[in-house]
């Protein structure tokens, strides 16, 4: 019999995906800042200090080093930690145990232990939260063998790549978009899964693929949708998994369309645009590219206070209907 599909938002995906996992595993708990009778900073974690009590559901200090540092040795001891971060920018301040700790305690170790660990980030612009508030740093942490990182577009994934994390031996950064945690769709109920590194084609096109991440998966359908009414096909990639990539995936759609936009939140310069352009250059698919593959990524600038500021550093869907325009219009 399959589970029944409710609509819940992003934010009630993500609480239920915590309630069941401590449900099924008391080694599973959760910590972070404001997280227990408050409810976390953006009411993620709501009622669940009521519902599991103020042992497994852990405010902390303002003291993210020493919070993540916590949640590092609560795993390797058998525990599974779930810490909830305020906003991901605050991930600088606790780089030492995620980066030199988290990520490289099993290679160091041959392997002998695990660190089954779950951080996850409130993260991108659009609240008016200015500079220190609002970046999306995912390329950062992607950028670090040891660590495996995601990031869900749509309450579904939200809440089955958050189960799949908490299964996980290895630790898992997950990113939330925080315009996301209002959005609402269909979740199954009950326990289930998304693979990790396993992105999804949300819109099957045949001119232009465009890759894009968390909001800007919602963006490029936008896009694709008044690129439509020109003649022009978009299909539209849900990276869903920054690392490890979805090889095959990106692969397949850029062989099929011949065309490759790029589109995330992060400053362009070094982000995961990057890296799914030297994918491409270095697959079999650049033999069937058509044209130059566009990236359209954050300004070189931090996030500015100012609603209309803080909407031009980051692509909106007129700039990336101008940029598949302008790509389909070339030729080889």
């Amino acid at each position: 019999m399959r589970d029944t599909v409710r609509e819940l938002s992003y934010a009630q995906a993500i609480n239920e995906a915590m309630a069941l996992a401590m449900e099924a595993d008391s080694r599973v708990f959760v910590m972070g800042e404001d997280i227990g009778v408050y409810g976390g900073a953006f009411q993620v974690t709501g009622d669940l200090v009521h519902r599991f009590g103020a042992e497994r559901v852990i405010d902390t200090p303002i003291a993210e080093l020493g919070g993540a540092g916590v949640a590092v040795g609560a795993a390797l001891t058998g525990m599974r930690p779930i810490y909830e971060f305020q906003f991901s920018d605050f991930a600088t301040l606790a780089m030492e145990q995620i980066v030199n700790q988290a990520a490289k305690i099993r290679f160091m170790l041959g392997g002998a232990v695990s660190v089954p660990l779950v951080m996850r980030f409130p993260a991108g612009s659009g609240t008016g939260a200015a500079a220190q508030h609002s970046q999306s740093l995912e390329a950062w942490l992607g950028h670090v063998p040891g660590l495996k990182v995601v990031q869900p577009a749509t309450p579904h994934d939200a809440k089955g790549l958050l189960l799949a994390a908490i299964a996980d031996p290895d630790p898992v950064m997950i990113f939330e978009h925080k315009l996301l945690y209002k959005m609402k769709g269909e979740v199954p109920e009950g326990h289930y899964t998304v693979p990790i590194g396993k992105a999804r084609v949300c819109r099957q096109g045949e001119d232009v693929t465009i890759v894009a991440t968390a909001i800007m998966v919602h963006k490029a359908l936008a896009a694709a949708e008044a690129l439509r009414e020109d003649g022009i096909s978009v299909e539209v990639v849900d990276l869903r998994s920054i690392r490890p990539l979805d090889r095959d995936t990106l692969v397949a759609s850029v062989a099929k369309t011949g065309r490759l936009v790029c589109v995330y939140e992060g400053v362009k310069t070094l982000g995961i645009g990057a890296e799914i352009s030297a994918l491409i250059a270095e697959s079999e698919a650049f033999d069937y590219l058509d044209a130059p593959i566009v990236r359209l990524g954050g300004a070189e600038c931090p996030i500015p206070y100012n609603p209309e500021l803080e909407k031009a550093v980051v692509p909106q869907v007129p700039d990336i209907v101008a940029a598949v325009r302008s790509l389909a219009a070339r030729e080889r």
